[in-house]
């Protein structure tokens, strides 16, 4: 009777986080369309994570999203510059991924500065939010 109650309980924990990271997700789209922006697309989301942008310091040398989080978002990354580890992407393996507006703006804002050289439209992140939602 034990291990089934704790089977349900570790379900629930996860439906549960997955309610809350689905409906963070939910609320920052709204806000992105409040902002102008239109229906969101998981292939536009995964062009822009691919798409390679040149490094302003050295025109020979590209980076796109995966350049620190790699391409299997379950996995733990590392930042290019300074070799600090990242925890998984994956919200499916990292349950606090997507459950905090104010972490999720902060990273878009540095992220997309540090990749695609400027921050991303209200689009494009909702358009990488989508993308990132199921992996």
């Amino acid at each position: 009777m034990k291990k089934t109650s704790l089977i349900i309980l570790i379900n629930l924990s996860f439906f549960a986080g997955s309610a809350v990271m689905a409906n963070e997700i939910d609320s920052r789209q709204q806000a992105y369309k409040a902002l102008g922006a239109s229906d969101f697309s998981a292939d536009r989301g995964d062009t822009l994570w691919h798409k390679n942008f040149p490094d302003p310091k050295d025109s020979s040398k590209q980076r796109n999203c995966g350049t620190c989080h790699t391409d299997n978002l379950k996995n733990k990354g590392k930042h290019a510059r300074t070799g600090k580890v990242i925890d998984p992407l994956s919200p499916s393996t990292n349950a606090e991924r997507f459950t905090d507006p104010k972490f999720i703006e902060k990273w878009f804002k540095r992220n997309c500065k540090w990749v695609v050289g400027r921050e991303c439209t209200p689009q494009e992140k909702g358009d990488v939010l989508e993308y990132l939602r199921d992996k």
